[in-house]
Parts: C-alpha cells; structure tokens; sequence
C-alpha cells in the first residue's frame, strides 16, 4: 500500500541565528511581548501598561511588607528628589570657576538665608542614597529578585548603582577645597589602571591609550587636577549623569510593572 503523502512527517524547520536569538531568555528578558486579541487580554493590555494604566490594578501582599522590600528602593528615589531639588536651588549661587568655586560655598554656608541648611540637605542626601541603593541591592540579592523574567531590570539597577557613585564621585569636587581636591586627585589616579581604557591598565598601551588620552584624561581634562576638571565635573554632575540616572529610573520602574510587580518572596 502506498504511503499518503499527505500524512508524511514534515522535516524540522532549521532555526537560523537570529531565531535562536530572538527566542533565547536574554531576548525575551528584554523585550516583552503583546498579548493575544481576546477580550480578557484587552483589559490586561490596559491594567499592565504604566501609560495606560499608571498605578498596578493589584498589588500583592508581600510588596507592602517593610521587613520584605526594606521601602529602599523607594527611598533611593525620593532622596534623588532631593538631591535634585535642593540642588537646583544651590546652582543659583554657585560659580564652577576656580577663582569662585570655594566662596562661594562659603557664601552659602554663611551669607545665604537657609543657605547652610539647603546645602547639607543636599549633601546628607546624597550620602543617604549611596546607602540606600546598597541596600537595595543588597535585599533584591537576597531575594533573588535578579532571576528570571527580571534579569534584564537587575542589569538596569547596576547601572543606576555605578551611576550613582558617580554622582557622589564627580560632586566631591565642587567644593574645591584641599579635601575635595586631593581626594579627587587620588580617585582619578585610578583610572589610570582601567582595562582597556588607562594606559597603565591591561591591554591599555596596546590600544595606544597615553597620559594625554586615556580614562583619567577624560575625567580631569587633562594630565591634572585643574580648572577644567572643575568645569567637567560640573557638567557631568549636574547635567549629563542626572538626566542618563533619570532615564534609567523611567526604564526601571516601567520594567517593574511589565515583569509582574516586586517579586515575592523565595
């Protein structure tokens, strides 16, 4: 009897390599996908999306639990409100010109109605939220709260915990007294030492990297601690990692929601 043709077992599709990507956890961890035209997924099309919907329809019960989330995301975001705001407030008085940078902080402290209280605010608020991002990465760790499908928003909190220290970083300078100087002096001296990227680091002359052109370079404009640095760290403080940190901060919270919410507990 011969075989019907019609019920012949088709040869398994070849995946080429972007199938293969495209279906992979990293992808899919990334790149969250619609639902299926139904009239139960047009309402979680709604309830799950932060524009359409900006508060979660449901929250579980373990994500209001203070001895669970330790709240130290959110006060990680509150205290870059501060920063932020009081901040503002102290560019109106402050001039990133060697020749003015350190009175007028003095003028500040001294001189300024709540001038003191604004800066210290500002300061202990910056010192609070390197603390608090510590922390909270610290309990998502011990949550396991990383894994999937979240293992794409942990890599977004590294970089809003490297973007903050660098906030902390490129802020000590400000003041430009012998602290704030000698201190940064010896941080950037660091950077000579980066892979790839400083010329006394791995791989680093290789690629050409000098004193002149390399990763400390870059942050001192220059081969010293100088005027420039002062006006770099400036425009990176204040400018160029505020806005990068509050982009992330959007993509953060908005990657919560997509992936179910806080996680519970293990």
């Amino acid at each position: 009897m011969a075989e019907d043709p019609t019920r012949r077992a088709k040869p398994p599709e070849k995946k080429g390599p972007l199938a293969e990507l495209f279906a992979s956890p990293v992808w899919r961890s990334i790149f969250r996908h619609g639902y299926d035209d139904t009239p139960r997924n047009r309402v979680l099309q709604i309830s799950a999306n932060v524009w359409l919907h900006l508060h979660p329809s449901k929250i579980r019960r373990h994500a209001v639990r203070y001895r669970y989330t330790w709240c130290a995301g959110g006060l990680t975001f509150l205290l870059f409100l501060v920063t932020v705001v009081t901040g503002v407030v102290l560019m109106f008085y402050y001039r990133p010109v060697q020749e003015y940078a350190y009175w007028d902080i003095k003028y500040l402290d001294f001189d300024v109605p709540f001038g003191f209280l604004m800066r210290n605010m500002h300061r202990w608020a910056a010192h609070a939220m390197v603390l608090f991002i510590w922390l909270h990465m610290l309990r998502v760790f011990m949550t396991g709260s990383y894994k999937p499908p979240r293992e794409f928003n942990w890599v977004v909190g590294v970089n809003l915990l490297v973007l903050t220290l660098l906030l902390s970083f490129t802020g000590y300078l400000l003041p430009w007294d012998q602290l704030a100087i000698w201190a940064v002096t010896v941080g950037t001296n660091m950077a000579r030492a980066t892979p790839l990227l400083g010329h006394q680091g791995p791989l680093g002359p290789q690629l050409g990297m000098t004193p002149r052109y390399d990763a400390r370079a870059f942050l001192t404009a220059g081969t010293l601690v100088g005027a420039p640095t002062l006006l770099r760290f400036y425009v990176l403080h204040c400018i160029f990692i505020p806005i990068l940190a509050s982009i992330l901060m959007i993509l953060h919270f908005w990657r919560i929601r997509k992936d179910g919410g806080i996680s519970g507990p293990l």
